[in-house]
Parts: structure tokens; C-alpha cells; sequence
């Protein structure tokens, strides 16, 4: 079975998205998870970069040992050397035995470390030494210890920023950033979001027990035109509040819940009012030119659009169209003559 086969059977339910933006970074997991270079997955809040660490280990030869991952933002920094190393039988107060740390646990699999960037300045040496040696000592030890791991990091800072700070060790970040993958925020894969919604709409219809059996296009329309900052996490749950809020099997957005989507309501109508305003202004005024600025009469614009003079003159009003006087033909004649006139006498 190739990779690509694999990476499919096994995240076709979590892995959903069919536009340009997010089929090149599944190509780029299919290309790259055969090897075992340092993946660094960059991205903002919400974009599922976990997702797609697990998506690179289940199509590498690692997937039958294990996907380890430890949350670099979550574990205060005196702990995390001992998270990630393990540590001995008494190298601090409570640890009353010898524990193997992340990269040990995944020893022949992928180790996943999410939020790189808060990975304390004291540990970053340590860090890099097992990045590039595969080696360390637990807390506390003197024994090294060898292991063979794929490693996959993930920011949703930029981290040349950090390294231009001073926050960042250079040498780690150029290590780490071997293969780098972008995965693109949802308001730049717009065309994903109803395969999203739909998929959310039917797991959270069954955990509620809410099935909805059709989402309103003017729903969809505001799920598309939201800039989601949060990205699928939010779309997520919001679409698990909407379901539970929905009165029955179509699905309502919980206005009163959410600000943010009420404006983008407003925008979407204020925005579609102005356009069709727009184009019945220049429609109205292309005739009105056209037929010299008459409005009623045979061949007026009232005739030519197809609408009652009196129709044709509210209309003008409320666009701002203010009626002109048409030139007459017989002052013109008149002006002409005389110059031939004036021209004769010379």
C-alpha cells in the first residue's frame, strides 16, 4: 500500500479540504513522510497542525510504532526538560522513580512538539543536541541515551521574528526548519468551508442527537464571508452551538451568540444592496443617455425599461438620478442657420 493510499484510509474522516491551497500541503505530507527529516509545521491558531503531524507519521514506515506529542506552552519550563528527557529516581523532590521522557517514548516513531515557540531559551541547547545527535541524558543522569526519532514541530509564531529578538536560538531554528510546511488559515481556503461545515453539522447532529437535514445557502453565505481568526477550531464550535440552538432540522445561526457573525450578516446585506443599487443606477442612466434624458413618451426610458413613467421617476429619486432638460432640436437648427448667415456676409 503507498503512502498516498495510506494517508487517505486512514485520516478520511479527519482530513477534510479539496481546495488548491490545502491539496499542496497534502502533497507536500505525501513527498515528505518517507523521509526523516525535521518537519516544521507553521501556521495560525486553529489551522490543525497536529492533524497534519499525524497525518506525516500514518504515511511514513514509522506508523506501527508510536506518535508522541507533547505541548511545549503547557508544561511549566521546570518541567518540561524532564518532560522531554525523562528523568532519574530522585533528581528533584517527588520523583521517586526513573521515568522515561517524550523522546523515549518514542523511540522508532514521531515525536510531535507542538508550540515550539515557547520552548524556554536554557532548554533550546538541549533540544538541539538530541536534534542532531539523537542522544541525551535524563534529569538527573549521567548514562546517554540513544534513540531514533522522527520529529515534527509546530508554531503558530514566527520564530525568525524570535530569533531576531534574541528569544529564539538561531542554530535551533535552522535545524528545526529542514523542511517547513505552511498550513494555510481558513479565510485562504474559503472553498473548504461548507466540506467542513457539513462534516461538523453531521457529528455534532449525532452527539446531540439534532440531526439537521439541510443548511440555508444564506447560512453558508455567511459561514463563507466570515474571516474565522480562529480558524477550523472556531468554525468547530460555532457549528456545534448553531446545531444545538437550531429549532429543527435545518440549521440556524445562533445570532444572539456571536457578535462577530451578526456584522458579517450585516455587511453580506449592506454589501449586496449597494451592488444591485449600483447596477440599476448605471443601467437607468446608460437608457436615460440613450434616449436624450426623456422619460415618458414613445421610445422614452420609461418605455425602454419597461416601467411607468412615475415608476421610472421614483426610482431616479431614491438612486440620486436628478432629471435633466433634454436640448431642443430647434435652437440648434437655429444657431446653424445663423452661422451660415454670418458666413455669407463676409
Amino acid at each position: 500500500m503507498s503512502c498516498k493510499s495510506v494517508l487517505i484510509s486512514t485520516f478520511e474522516d479527519k482530513i477534510i479540504g479539496r481546495s488548491a491551497a490545502f491539496e499542496h500541503v497534502l502533497n507536500q505530507v505525501r513527498i515528505i513522510a518517507a523521509s526523516d527529516s525535521v518537519t516544521l509545521i507553521q501556521g495560525e491558531t486553529g489551522t490543525g497542525k497536529e492533524l497534519i503531524a499525524q497525518a506525516i507519521h500514518e504515511a511514513s514506515p514509522r506508523r506501527q510504532n508510536r506518535f508522541v506529542a507533547l505541548n511545549c506552552s503547557a508544561i511549566p519550563g521546570t518541567l518540561l526538560e524532564s518532560e522531554l528527557f525523562g528523568h532519574e529516581r530522585g533528581a528533584f523532590t517527588g520523583a521517586v522513580a526513573q521515568t522515561k521522557g517524550r523522546f523515549q517514548q518514542a523511540d522508532h516513531g514521531t515525536l510531535f512538539l507542538d508550540e515550539i515557540g515557547d520552548l524556554p531559551l536554557e532548554l533550546q541547547p538541549k533540544l538541539l543536541r538530541a536534534l542532531q545527535e539523537m542522544e541525551f541524558e535524563r534529569l538527573g543522569g549521567s548514562q546517554t541515551i540513544h534513540v531514533n526519532v522522527r520529529v515534527v514541530a509546530a508554531t503558530n509564531q514566527d520564530l525568525e521574528q524570535l530569533v531576531n529578538k534574541k528569544l529564539f536560538r538561531a542554530d535551533l531554528f535552522y535545524r528545526l526548519n529542514v523542511i517547513p510546511i505552511r498550513l494555510p488559515p481558513l479565510r485562504e481556503r474559503v472553498q473548504d468551508i461548507p466540506l467542513l461545515t457539513e462534516f461538523f453539522v453531521a457529528k455534532f447532529g449525532a452527539s446531540l442527537n439534532k440531526p439537521i437535514d439541510s443548511i440555508p445557502d444564506e447560512v453558508m453565505a455567511v459561514l463563507k464571508a466570515h474571516d474565522w481568526p480562529g480558524n477550523i477550531r472556531e468554525l468547530q464550535n460555532f457549528i456545534e452551538r448553531a446545531v444545538l440552538f437550531s429549532p429543527g432540522p435545518v440549521l440556524r445561526l445562533p445570532l444572539g451568540l456571536n457578535q462577530t457573525v451578526t456584522q458579517t450578516v450585516r455587511q453580506i446585506s449592506e454589501s449586496a444592496s449597494r451592488t444591485l443599487a449600483d447596477a440599476d443606477r448605471h443601467h437607468i442612466l446608460e437608457v436615460l443617455e440613450q434616449t436624450g434624458w426623456m422619460i415618458g413618451g414613445r421610445n422614452g426610458a420609461a418605455e425602454r425599461l419597461g416601467l411607468p413613467r412615475t415608476t421610472l421617476i421614483y426610482k431616479m429619486r431614491k438612486l440620486g438620478i436628478e432629471a435633466r432638460r433634454r436640448q431642443s432640436v430647434r435652437p440648434i437648427r437655429r444657431l446653424a442657420d445663423e452661422r451660415c448667415h454670418a458666413s455669407a456676409n463676409y
